[in-house]
């Protein structure tokens, strides 16, 4: 009588795991192969892509068929350089006194949402205070709608650097031991701070390895490790199997982080042409974040949006960026996708295409960092950044044809992420 009972429910398990979506796409970028398909059909299964086929492919009866035949079908995109804990606004420094960690949870779920909506199915959060570790896994369970996430918890610092949290502190304010455990001077201490974040469940190590603009200190750009911190640092890293991005405007700071054997170098402002000729020897990634640049330059220009520190380095460093992504770009430096989102306003994170093609980079190659590219930096290039039999079923589209106007990334209609449909319209 038992088994009688359970083949019902079993007949209706399969058929909700075998039923199939098709997706009839007019336009379908190819961003591997850097073509354009027209009249084509995705089929996914569950959280799946199952095939790619030529044509309109009729759907059988229990099928789901979603109409994208008037718009431009791409790879859910991938932001390499996010931070999903925080927005910037004028009174930011305040909110470091005032915010509880409940409060910037609460906030970085609407900040997910966002980034989700605007198309960005994967992103790599590059350091906070450890919200974004349980944002992840919130994310994962289902509890939170958001991009998936890889993040690398809190940011390693050295004492005084750029990610030094109490920067701006007068004496004798308390702080709690957890707010300053990857603050980390000298090889021992180095060490100590990665496999705190590998303990804390972080997936990849971020370093400031110079000075930065948004933080009290006077320098944006000096070296703040030394070699052997950051040999230290990145053995330690991959004997736990995680990668390095490294923070880095100064080209020294460059310089010490990919001979050290960093992943990717983050901003890379005043890059050189000995650090360009270190990124092609040692096969280094560059993340631009050229938004940022122009974002907090333009923020600069508003009286008391930014401590005058802050403001002063904001004007010297923020142009300079895109014509670093310029020079890179015409050297053969590999480049993915990233934004610093958080540093302006979630959501617009599709912007830095314009800033890239108006560097000279094509539109279609700028779809490639932030797929192809940005998989391959992350580490999940099996899983996600092409539309193939196998990977998981991430899926956006835009209203226009973003190789004839790049400003139609900005236009996103359709967001599937795992198979699971959160925007169409």
């Amino acid at each position: 009588m038992k088994k009688l009972l359970l083949i019902p429910t079993l007949l209706w398990a399969c058929a909700a795991l075998c039923q199939k979506t098709l997706l009839h796409c007019g336009r379908l970028i190819d961003p591997k192969s850097g073509q354009v398909l027209t009249e084509m059909t995705i089929v996914v299964t569950g959280n799946s892509i199952t095939s790619v086929d030529k044509g309109y492919t009729a759907a059988a009866a229990g099928d789901k068929l979603i109409d994208l035949k008037n718009r431009t079908v791409m790879p859910g995109l991938i932001d390499a350089h996010v931070h999903l804990e925080d927005q910037t606004s004028p009174d930011r420094q305040l909110r470091g006194f005032t915010q509880n960690m409940a409060d910037i949870a609460f906030l970085s779920t609407v900040y997910a949402r966002t980034t989700l909506m605007a198309g960005f199915t994967t992103v790599r959060d590059v350091g906070g205070r450890g919200v974004n570790i349980s944002l992840r896994n919130a994310i994962a369970r289902g509890l939170v709608v958001g991009p998936r996430m890889y993040t690398a918890g809190k940011i390693i610092s050295s004492t005084g650097g750029h990610a030094d949290p109490t920067h701006g502190y007068r004496d004798g304010l308390r702080v709690e031991p957890e707010f300053t455990e990857t603050v980390a001077d000298g090889k021992d201490e180095c060490i100590k701070a990665v496999r705190q974040m590998y303990k804390e469940g972080a997936d990849l190590i971020k370093i400031t390895a110079s000075g930065g603009v948004l933080s009290l200190e006077k320098d944006g750009s000096g070296a703040q490790f030394s070699d052997e911190e950051l040999r230290a640092i990145v053995t330690t890293a991959k004997d736990y199997g995680m990668r390095v991005a490294a923070h880095a405007h100064g080209a020294e700071a460059m310089k010490r982080a990919i001979r050290a054997g960093v992943t990717s170098i983050e901003h890379g402002t005043f890059m050189d042409d000995e650090a360009i000729a270190l990124f092609k020897e040692h096969g280094t990634w560059y993340v631009p974040t050229i938004i940022a640049g122009k974002s907090v330059a333009d923020s600069a220009k508003k009286p008391g949006y930014y401590p005058p520190v802050v403001a002063g380095k904001a004007l010297a460093i923020g142009p300079i960026i895109q014509g670093t992504f310029a020079k890179a770009y015409k050297a053969g430096v590999k480049i993915a996708f990233g934004t610093d989102a958080g540093v302006y306003a979630h959501g617009k994170n599709w912007m830095e295409f314009i800033y890239m093609t108006e560097a000279g980079m094509p539109a279609l190659e700028a779809i490639k960092c932030a797929t192809v590219n940005a998989s391959e930096l992350i580490g999940v290039s099996d899983k996600v950044g092409t539309i193939e039999p196998g990977k998981w079923a991430d899926i956006v589209a835009v209203e226009g044809d973003p190789t004839k106007d790049i400003h139609a990334m900005g236009q996103m209609r359709f967001v599937m992420k795992d198979g699971v449909v959160y925007k169409n319209e």
